[in-house]
Parts: structure tokens; C-alpha cells; sequence
């Protein structure tokens, strides 16, 4: 079967396996923006709460396996390599790896939902930045678009809020608020970008799937300076709001916008939040990230064939049309 690509590139965030290694991570995270040293000291004690290790790394090698199995199903021979932002295996590792095997041209799949310049267009810069130091600028690397609309992703995210909400109301919960929350960005990162909109229709996309007719946004994970306006309300905040109003209540908390339950997602939601709503006596239920959801590995696999033979058909459901295949030149810039 002909194909356009070499190769496909796993394009992760990267995260520890082992304690020692929290903090040459994190500053490899903070490298040119100016985050002082307590602040990752502090944030460093969200890796030790949960071992040391960051989840992420096993996700994407879990992703690999389930996309590689999938496309194979389908007809589709081509390796897949992995490469990470910030730790081990860094991308220059991968492009050295694939260089090594004669890939000439490779398909980008990003471990993003929505598009922004922390999310997308880093990404991106990062891979030219890495085919550069690695001698590769021959190297064609396209981006996959990002999933946020797509119906596999939807269906996945779908069956993670009903598996949360029935769990709610086997609890004898009646009053059942959904949030969602993604990782909140510089206000002025969001409004160069589509993030905001995207997060609004994803989630818009995968209550009414669900079954509830009002649900709320919410953010957490913010990370910047105090005087900087990032996107709110912070998820602490809603959960405090509900208890205000309603006595005997439940949430179900669905991470939207990350793709698998890392450390920002177990930490901010199953620690903090959690923490909190049993001080304030509401229900906690929190929905699975989409991982490995077999409807997700079928969805990116049929954005994976739009590109590869360039007739199978371009799927997207709502009121967005599906993300760019390049971004324009003005995209997500930083804010």
C-alpha cells in the first residue's frame, strides 16, 4: 500500500522515572522562563507525593504499542519512533534513531488536545530546533492535527464522564455537577490561539454525548506569576462555589484536555481537588483521561490515514471545523 511517510513520531512532554531525576527534569521544563528555584521545589514535591515517577512516559509507550497494533490492523507497515520535550527519550534521540534507519520524510503526533503556542507551536519549534542540532535539516516532519473534535476522541471521553457519573449516582448522589478542566495558559497566550474555543466545544461535544444539558469549565495547573492573568476559574474555586450553593452534592471532574492521567492530573485532581471536596462535603468523582481508549487509537489512527494515502475522509463533528493540517505562519504565538 503506497503511503506519503516513513515513519510516524510520538512528540510527548516527557516526564521522570525515578526521584533523582525530578528536578533535572523540572528545570529542563523551566529552562528560559524564568521560574524561580522554590517554585520547583514546590512542584517537585508533587513527583515525591507520587513516587518520583511520572506516569507519562508509561502512556506513551502503552500509545505506541496501541497505535502500532491498530495501523497494522488496517494494512499499514511503518515504524513508530518517540521523542520528548523535556527528558529522556529526548527527540534528538529519536531524530539520531531515524536518520540511522533512512526515514526521509515523518508524521508528527503531538500529545495534545487543544492548540496553543505551549501546545502545538513549542512542539513544533522544538522539532526544528532538534532536527538542527542533530544535522537532519533534510528531515521532513509534519504535524498530525490535534484531536479535540474528532469522534473517536469525543466517544472516548464519552465513556470516561458515563463511567464517572454512574459511579456518582451508585453513591446515591442526585445532584451530579460535570466539570471539565484543562491546564490553564497566560490569558494572552489564549487569545492568540484557538485554545479557549476548542476547549468550549470539545467539552460542549462530550456532555451532550453524555446525557447532561449544564455543565461547567475549569482549570487547574496554573504555574506562572501571580501578577500574570492566567485562563480561571481554577477548578479549587468551582468546587468551592458548588458547596456554597448546594448541600449533599457530587462533581464528576473530566480532564478534558489531557490525553493521559500524568502527574498534573493525579496531583491537581485526585490530591488537591479531592482533598478539598471532602472538606466541603461534596461528592468527588473524578473521569479517566482517554489513554489507550480503543475508540481514541482508532480516531488518531483515521486522522494517521487521511495523510498517509490522502483519500480517506477528513472526520470531525460540531460546530469547528478539524485543526489545520499546517499551521499558518501567525499561529498560537507566545504570549
Amino acid at each position: 500500500m503506497a503511503q506519503a511517510y516513513d515513519a510516524i513520531l510520538l512528540v510527548s512532554f516527557g516526564g521522570p522515572e525515578r526521584a533523582e531525576d525530578v528536578m533535572p527534569f523540572l528545570k529542563n521544563v523551566a529552562r528560559g522562563r524564568n521560574i524561580s528555584e522554590a517554585r520547583l521545589k514546590e512542584v517537585a514535591e508533587h513527583y515525591y507525593h507520587l513516587g518520583g515517577r511520572s506516569p507519562i512516559n508509561d502512556h506513551c509507550r502503552a500509545l505506541k504499542k496501541a497505535l502500532e497494533d491498530e495501523l497494522a490492523r488496517r494494512g499499514w507497515r511503518l515504524p513508530i519512533y518517540w521523542g520528548n520535550r523535556n527528558w529522556h527519550p529526548f527527540l534528538e534521540e529519536a531524530i539520531d534513531e531515524m536518520v540511522k534507519n533512512g526515514v526521509r520524510r515523518v508524521l508528527a503526533v503531538v500529545t495534545s488536545v487543544f492548540g496553543s503556542y505551549s501546545s502545538c507551536r513549542r512542539y513544533l519549534e522544538d522539532l526544528t530546533r532538534a532536527r538542527e542540532v542533530c544535522g537532519a535539516v533534510t528531515l521532513e516532519i509534519d504535524r498530525l492535527r490535534l484531536p479535540f473534535n474528532h469522534p473517536g476522541f469525543v466517544a472516548a471521553m464519552v465513556d470516561r464522564v458515563r463511567e464517572a457519573h454512574e459511579a456518582a449516582k451508585k453513591a446515591g448522589f442526585v445532584s451530579i455537577n460535570l466539570i471539565f478542566t484543562a491546564h490553564s495558559i497566560p490569558v494572552a497566550m489564549a487569545a492568540g490561539s484557538p485554545y479557549l474555543t476548542q476547549f468550549e466545544e470539545a467539552s460542549r461535544l462530550v456532555a451532550e454525548a453524555a446525557g447532561f444539558t449544564t455543565w461547567r469549565l475549569a482549570y487547574q495547573s496554573r504555574s506562572g506569576p501571580p501578577h500574570v492573568p492566567w485562563l480561571e476559574p481554577d477548578i479549587l474555586d468551582v468546587l468551592r462555589s458548588i458547596a456554597e450553593k448546594e448541600r449533599a452534592a457530587a462533581v464528576v471532574v473530566a480532564p478534558i484536555g489531557f490525553l493521559s492521567d500524568h502527574v498534573e492530573v493525579l496531583y491537581d485532581l485526585d490530591v488537591e481537588a479531592s482533598t478539598l471536596a471532602r472538606e466541603l462535603e461534596i461528592g468527588f468523582f473524578r473521569a479517566g483521561t482517554v489513554g489507550t481508549h480503543p475508540a481514541f487509537v482508532a480516531g488518531l489512527c483515521q486522522m494517521i490515514e487521511e495523510r498517509l494515502d490522502g483519500r480517506s475522509e477528513r472526520r470531525a463533528i460540531g460546530r469547528l471545523p478539524a485543526c489545520a493540517d499546517v499551521c499558518p505562519v501567525d499561529c498560537c504565538p507566545p504570549s
